[in-house]
């Protein structure tokens, strides 16, 4: 959270907590990962650069707070919310690491991807190997909910992956569809990590919680509005700004939301134009790119994206109503508002 919210002074204690909290997180990461193969620690170290925002496991010791609704904050770094943190970031780190694959990306937090550096073959079976931690590690909690949730939410990402894979270079992809991939793909680990800090507050074997499943949908939401805002940044971003390989989802034949858009309110003759801009750049001929940016703007595209995922983030906080009152819950709404005024 350092250096991407401006925390007033009433939070500050909580942000002490959590910052405290995610220290421990990343020591029971590196424990989890450490081997005694020395080629598996180094690639293991050199993913460590991945780490950036750390949102999920932010997130879950946010939410962990949040369901207590107490000002007590010594909890938050008891074991289950900070293995649960760990769990998620491992699993997050394996999707990264296959998206460079899958995305050919040369360039991950201002450094180089496994990919680049050791080849695809081995990248994947890095990642193959966080998420085969991930559930390791999260099999040492006493109850199994949490391996469930979390495994739920691995099989949706997945089936995100192939609906996106499945409309590659698909120039007529329409909103729904856009949508559903965004929920799968991003929304669900981040809707679950909401969901592990309030039921390793709660009770992991509590059913049907309430203050568990506003914490969830919170998390959904957000999940979109943070996807939304990537879009943005992969288009109009630069390398400097957002730390990773950018342009690639024009590349690679993804059309994001300021594409549908643009495509949808665009006449006839400027939609040619631009979808003619598209092809070439799945082509690999991006020498049009700012053109195209300019048709888009044209449109007010870049503005209805950005809008709509303000809106995504004003749901997420409206859920926040059915959660106890607590230092938590600003920080929270300070968190959901960050996510679409980012700018890596």
């Amino acid at each position: 959270m350092q250096g991407v919210l401006d925390i007033p002074e009433e939070l500050r204690e909580i942000q002490s907590v959590v910052v405290d909290g995610l220290a421990r997180v990343s020591d029971v990461f590196d424990e989890q990962l450490r081997s005694e193969l020395p080629p598996v620690d180094t690639m293991c170290a050199h993913i460590e650069r991945y780490r950036g925002k750390m949102l999920r496991p932010t997130l879950v010791l946010l939410c962990n707070a949040a369901a207590r609704g107490s000002e007590d904050l010594s909890a938050v770094t008891d074991r289950a919310p900070i293995v649960c943190g760990a769990v998620s970031e491992m699993v997050h780190m394996a999707t990264l690491v296959h998206d460079d694959v899958l995305d050919e990306a040369e360039i991950r937090r201002r450094g180089r991807t496994i990919n680049a550096m050791k080849g695809n073959e081995t990248s994947v079976i890095l990642g193959d190997y966080l998420i085969a931690s991930a559930y390791e590690l999260c099999s040492s909690l006493e109850s199994p909910v949490p391996s469930r949730i979390v495994g739920r939410a691995s099989a949706v990402m997945c089936t995100g992956e192939l609906l996106q894979l499945h409309n590659r270079n698909n120039l007529s992809l329409d909103e729904p569809t856009y949508f559903e991939i965004l929920k799968r793909k991003t929304a669900a680990l981040i809707g679950a990590a909401c969901e592990l800090g309030a039921r390793s507050a709660l009770g992991f074997d509590r059913e049907h919680d309430p203050i568990a499943e506003a914490l969830r949908g919170f998390g959904l939401d957000l999940g979109i509005a943070f996807q939304i805002q990537d879009d943005v940044l992969d288009l109009t971003g630069t390398l400097e700004e957002v730390g990773k390989s950018v342009g690639k989802d024009l590349e690679k034949g993804k059309l994001t939301y300021p594409i549908i858009h643009h495509l949808a309110h665009a006449d006839d003759e400027t939609r040619e134009r631009s979808l003619i801009d598209v092809r070439a750049i799945g082509e690999g001929d991006s020498s049009d790119v700012a053109s195209l940016i300019e048709r888009i703007e044209g449109t007010a595209s870049l503005e209805a994206t950005r809008a709509c995922a303000v809106s995504y983030v004003e749901s997420a906080k409206s859920r926040l109503s059915a959660i106890p009152d607590g230092v938590a819950k600003p920080m929270l709404t300070l968190l959901a508002d960050a996510v679409v005024t980012r700018s890596h």
